[in-house]
Protein backbone atom coordinates (compact mmCIF):
# COMPACT_ATOMS: atom_id res chain seq x y z
CA UNK A 1 0.00 0.00 0.00
CA UNK A 2 0.85 3.71 -0.57
CA UNK A 3 0.60 6.25 2.64
CA UNK A 4 -2.41 8.41 2.05
CA UNK A 5 -1.69 12.26 1.23
CA UNK A 6 -0.18 14.09 3.81
CA UNK A 7 2.12 17.84 4.30
CA UNK A 8 5.79 17.02 4.20
CA UNK A 9 8.01 20.07 6.35
CA UNK A 10 11.17 19.79 7.38
CA UNK A 11 12.31 22.83 9.84
CA UNK A 12 15.67 24.14 10.20
CA UNK A 13 15.25 24.65 14.00
CA UNK A 14 13.68 23.04 16.77
CA UNK A 15 11.63 26.08 17.82
CA UNK A 16 10.30 25.97 14.29
CA UNK A 17 9.73 22.19 14.60
CA UNK A 18 7.64 23.26 18.08
CA UNK A 19 5.83 25.81 16.72
CA UNK A 20 4.40 23.63 13.72
CA UNK A 21 2.99 20.83 15.88
CA UNK A 22 1.72 23.67 17.78
CA UNK A 23 -0.52 24.90 15.00
CA UNK A 24 -1.61 21.45 13.74
CA UNK A 25 -4.59 20.97 16.47
CA UNK A 26 -2.84 17.60 17.00
CA UNK A 27 -2.96 16.39 13.39
CA UNK A 28 0.97 16.18 12.90
CA UNK A 29 3.13 13.50 13.46
CA UNK A 30 7.26 14.15 13.47
CA UNK A 31 9.82 11.28 11.57
CA UNK A 32 12.88 11.06 12.58
CA UNK A 33 14.24 7.84 11.49
CA UNK A 34 11.01 6.36 10.08
CA UNK A 35 11.57 3.00 11.09
CA UNK A 36 8.55 2.68 12.86
CA UNK A 37 6.34 5.75 11.07
CA UNK A 38 7.24 5.09 7.77
CA UNK A 39 5.67 1.42 7.46
CA UNK A 40 2.69 2.39 9.78
CA UNK A 41 1.90 5.59 6.88
CA UNK A 42 2.14 3.29 4.16
CA UNK A 43 -0.31 0.35 5.56
CA UNK A 44 -2.66 3.72 6.91
CA UNK A 45 -2.50 2.74 10.50
CA UNK A 46 -1.19 6.29 10.39
CA UNK A 47 -2.70 9.13 8.49
CA UNK A 48 -1.57 12.32 9.48
CA UNK A 49 -2.08 15.48 8.18
CA UNK A 50 1.58 16.71 8.21
CA UNK A 51 4.30 15.04 8.73
CA UNK A 52 7.34 17.16 10.29
CA UNK A 53 10.87 15.79 9.46
CA UNK A 54 13.43 16.40 12.46
CA UNK A 55 15.84 13.74 11.04
CA UNK A 56 18.56 16.34 10.78
CA UNK A 57 18.55 18.79 13.36
CA UNK A 58 21.71 19.80 14.77
CA UNK A 59 20.04 20.57 18.10
CA UNK A 60 18.93 16.94 18.31
CA UNK A 61 22.06 15.67 17.14
CA UNK A 62 24.97 16.12 19.80
CA UNK A 63 26.18 14.32 22.64
CA UNK A 64 27.02 16.12 25.83
CA UNK A 65 28.23 15.67 29.66
CA UNK A 66 25.57 17.85 31.84
CA UNK A 67 24.91 18.12 35.27
CA UNK A 68 27.25 14.38 35.77
CA UNK A 69 24.70 12.72 33.06
CA UNK A 70 25.30 12.25 29.33
CA UNK A 71 22.98 14.03 27.23
CA UNK A 72 21.70 11.99 24.10
CA UNK A 73 19.91 13.76 21.60
CA UNK A 74 16.90 12.65 20.56
CA UNK A 75 17.79 12.13 16.67
CA UNK A 76 21.02 10.54 17.78
CA UNK A 77 21.11 7.31 15.36
CA UNK A 78 21.46 4.07 16.89
CA UNK A 79 24.54 3.18 14.36
CA UNK A 80 26.34 6.30 15.34
CA UNK A 81 26.24 4.85 18.64
CA UNK A 82 27.30 1.55 17.83
CA UNK A 83 30.10 2.71 15.83
CA UNK A 84 31.52 5.21 18.60
CA UNK A 85 30.99 8.20 17.22
CA UNK A 86 30.26 10.40 20.71
CA UNK A 87 33.49 10.04 23.12
CA UNK A 88 31.53 9.79 26.37
CA UNK A 89 29.00 6.74 24.84
CA UNK A 90 32.32 4.90 23.80
CA UNK A 91 32.25 1.84 25.70
CA UNK A 92 29.16 2.81 27.58
CA UNK A 93 26.85 -0.10 28.07
CA UNK A 94 24.63 1.53 25.59
CA UNK A 95 27.17 1.06 23.05
CA UNK A 96 27.21 -2.43 22.87
CA UNK A 97 23.00 -2.34 23.00
CA UNK A 98 22.59 0.04 19.89
CA UNK A 99 24.89 -3.08 18.42
CA UNK A 100 22.19 -4.99 18.39
CA UNK A 101 18.82 -3.73 17.53
CA UNK A 102 17.42 -4.71 14.72
CA UNK A 103 19.39 -5.02 11.64
CA UNK A 104 22.30 -2.67 10.21
CA UNK A 105 19.94 -0.88 7.92
CA UNK A 106 17.34 -0.07 10.67
CA UNK A 107 20.25 1.00 12.95
CA UNK A 108 21.79 3.63 10.09
CA UNK A 109 18.35 5.69 10.10
CA UNK A 110 16.32 4.53 13.44
CA UNK A 111 17.03 7.16 16.37
CA UNK A 112 16.93 6.87 20.27
CA UNK A 113 14.39 9.42 20.57
CA UNK A 114 12.09 7.68 17.99
CA UNK A 115 12.10 4.33 19.49
CA UNK A 116 11.43 5.90 23.14
CA UNK A 117 8.38 7.76 21.32
CA UNK A 118 7.56 5.07 19.77
CA UNK A 119 7.15 2.41 22.91
CA UNK A 120 6.92 -0.47 21.92
CA UNK A 121 6.99 -3.03 24.66
CA UNK A 122 10.22 -4.81 22.93
CA UNK A 123 12.23 -1.91 22.16
CA UNK A 124 15.93 -1.86 23.07
CA UNK A 125 15.76 0.93 24.32
CA UNK A 126 12.73 1.69 26.49
CA UNK A 127 13.92 -1.44 28.47
CA UNK A 128 17.95 -0.30 28.73
CA UNK A 129 17.35 3.25 29.51
CA UNK A 130 14.56 1.86 32.24
CA UNK A 131 16.77 -0.04 34.13
CA UNK A 132 19.91 2.75 33.92
CA UNK A 133 17.11 5.45 35.63
CA UNK A 134 17.43 7.38 32.78
CA UNK A 135 15.49 10.64 32.43
CA UNK A 136 14.09 11.90 28.58
CA UNK A 137 14.05 15.50 28.13
CA UNK A 138 10.79 16.72 26.64
CA UNK A 139 9.77 20.22 25.12
CA UNK A 140 6.62 22.27 23.90
CA UNK A 141 6.20 25.24 22.23
CA UNK A 142 7.21 28.66 24.16
CA UNK A 143 7.58 26.11 27.53
CA UNK A 144 10.61 25.11 29.17
CA UNK A 145 12.47 21.45 28.86
CA UNK A 146 11.25 19.22 31.55
CA UNK A 147 12.52 15.68 32.46
CA UNK A 148 10.60 12.45 32.67
CA UNK A 149 11.82 9.69 34.81
CA UNK A 150 12.03 6.58 32.72
CA UNK A 151 9.84 5.09 35.09
CA UNK A 152 7.00 7.36 34.19
CA UNK A 153 7.52 7.46 30.64
CA UNK A 154 5.73 4.63 29.59
CA UNK A 155 2.78 4.06 30.82
CA UNK A 156 1.58 0.79 28.45
CA UNK A 157 2.45 -0.39 25.54
CA UNK A 158 2.86 2.35 22.60
CA UNK A 159 1.72 4.77 25.21
CA UNK A 160 3.44 7.14 26.73
CA UNK A 161 3.45 10.70 28.91
CA UNK A 162 4.39 12.89 26.55
CA UNK A 163 1.67 15.98 26.56
CA UNK A 164 0.07 17.13 22.96
CA UNK A 165 2.91 19.04 21.28
CA UNK A 166 5.78 17.98 22.98
CA UNK A 167 9.16 16.59 21.52
CA UNK A 168 11.46 14.31 22.86
CA UNK A 169 14.65 16.36 22.66
CA UNK A 170 17.10 14.23 24.45
CA UNK A 171 17.64 11.21 26.80
CA UNK A 172 19.87 11.61 30.35
CA UNK A 173 21.37 8.77 31.03
CA UNK A 174 24.23 8.31 34.18
CA UNK A 175 28.21 7.86 33.79
CA UNK A 176 28.78 4.53 34.85
CA UNK A 177 31.60 4.43 37.50
CA UNK A 178 34.75 1.30 37.74
CA UNK A 179 32.69 -0.64 40.09
CA UNK A 180 28.84 -0.28 37.92
CA UNK A 181 27.86 -3.90 36.54
CA UNK A 182 25.29 -3.73 33.87
CA UNK A 183 23.72 -6.57 31.98
CA UNK A 184 21.41 -6.84 28.94
CA UNK A 185 20.00 -10.19 27.23
CA UNK A 186 17.21 -10.85 25.00
CA UNK A 187 15.80 -14.04 23.27
CA UNK A 188 14.88 -13.45 19.76
CA UNK A 189 13.51 -15.85 17.22
CA UNK A 190 16.32 -14.99 14.71
CA UNK A 191 18.77 -12.21 15.25
CA UNK A 192 17.53 -8.39 14.23
CA UNK A 193 13.76 -9.48 14.90
CA UNK A 194 11.88 -7.81 17.94
CA UNK A 195 12.54 -9.97 21.43
CA UNK A 196 10.21 -12.66 23.14
CA UNK A 197 11.81 -12.01 25.91
CA UNK A 198 14.75 -9.73 27.61
CA UNK A 199 16.27 -8.21 30.66
CA UNK A 200 18.37 -5.78 31.50
CA UNK A 201 20.17 -5.32 34.55
CA UNK A 202 22.48 -2.27 36.55
CA UNK A 203 24.01 -2.22 40.14
CA UNK A 204 25.88 0.95 40.55
CA UNK A 205 27.53 1.09 44.25
CA UNK A 206 28.11 4.63 43.94
CA UNK A 207 24.64 5.69 43.69
CA UNK A 208 23.46 2.77 45.67
CA UNK A 209 21.14 1.54 42.69
CA UNK A 210 20.31 -1.93 42.05
CA UNK A 211 18.20 -2.56 39.13
CA UNK A 212 17.01 -5.42 37.19
CA UNK A 213 13.91 -5.19 34.27
CA UNK A 214 12.00 -7.59 32.61
CA UNK A 215 11.32 -6.22 29.24
CA UNK A 216 9.36 -7.42 26.10
CA UNK A 217 5.66 -7.75 28.11
CA UNK A 218 2.26 -6.54 27.15
CA UNK A 219 2.67 -3.56 29.12
CA UNK A 220 5.85 -1.42 30.17
CA UNK A 221 9.12 -2.90 31.52
CA UNK A 222 8.57 -4.45 35.09
CA UNK A 223 11.46 -4.14 37.84
CA UNK A 224 12.13 -6.60 40.45
CA UNK A 225 12.96 -4.27 43.02
CA UNK A 226 13.06 -6.91 46.17
CA UNK A 227 15.18 -9.32 43.84
CA UNK A 228 17.58 -6.76 42.91
CA UNK A 229 18.19 -5.52 46.32
CA UNK A 230 18.82 -8.82 47.60
CA UNK A 231 21.44 -9.09 44.82
CA UNK A 232 23.11 -6.07 45.80
CA UNK A 233 23.47 -6.95 49.09
CA UNK A 234 24.52 -11.02 48.20
CA UNK A 235 26.21 -11.07 45.13
CA UNK A 236 25.21 -13.50 42.14
CA UNK A 237 24.13 -16.45 44.33
CA UNK A 238 21.16 -15.09 45.87
CA UNK A 239 19.54 -15.05 42.47
CA UNK A 240 18.63 -18.87 41.87
CA UNK A 241 16.17 -20.23 39.91
CA UNK A 242 13.57 -20.73 42.41
CA UNK A 243 13.78 -17.24 43.75
CA UNK A 244 13.95 -15.62 40.04
CA UNK A 245 10.79 -17.45 39.50
CA UNK A 246 9.31 -16.11 42.89
CA UNK A 247 10.24 -12.55 41.80
CA UNK A 248 8.60 -13.08 38.45
CA UNK A 249 5.06 -14.44 39.80
CA UNK A 250 5.19 -11.86 42.37
CA UNK A 251 5.61 -9.00 39.71
CA UNK A 252 4.41 -9.90 36.37
CA UNK A 253 1.15 -11.96 36.47
CA UNK A 254 0.72 -11.85 32.88
CA UNK A 255 3.23 -14.18 32.06
CA UNK A 256 2.62 -17.97 31.27
CA UNK A 257 4.66 -20.99 32.03
CA UNK A 258 6.29 -20.67 28.86
CA UNK A 259 6.92 -17.15 29.56
CA UNK A 260 7.88 -17.14 32.53
CA UNK A 261 10.75 -19.81 31.76
CA UNK A 262 12.08 -17.50 29.02
CA UNK A 263 11.96 -14.60 31.44
CA UNK A 264 13.78 -16.54 34.12
CA UNK A 265 16.32 -17.63 31.82
CA UNK A 266 16.94 -13.82 30.22
CA UNK A 267 17.60 -12.75 33.85
CA UNK A 268 19.79 -15.34 34.88
CA UNK A 269 21.88 -14.77 31.82
CA UNK A 270 21.86 -11.11 32.11
CA UNK A 271 22.77 -11.42 35.76
CA UNK A 272 25.63 -13.72 34.93
CA UNK A 273 26.87 -11.18 32.67
CA UNK A 274 26.58 -8.81 35.09
CA UNK A 275 28.94 -10.01 37.26
CA UNK A 276 31.55 -11.94 34.58
CA UNK A 277 30.06 -15.59 34.73
CA UNK A 278 30.69 -17.08 31.91
CA UNK A 279 29.24 -20.72 31.19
Amino acid sequence: MKAASFDYVKPATLVETLRALARSDGQAKLMAGSQSLGPMLNLRLARPAQVVDVSRLDELRTVELIEGRVRVGASVTHAEIEDGCFELLRGHPVQEMAARIAYRSVRNRGTVGGSLAHADPAADWILAARALNALVEVRAFEQAPRLIKMQDFMLAAYTTSLAEGEVITALHLPRLSAQARWGYYKFCRKTGEFAEASCAVYFEPASATAQIVVGALDSAPVALETLASEVARGGLAVASEAAIEAALKGAIEQLDTLGRRMAGAAIARCLAQAFGVHA
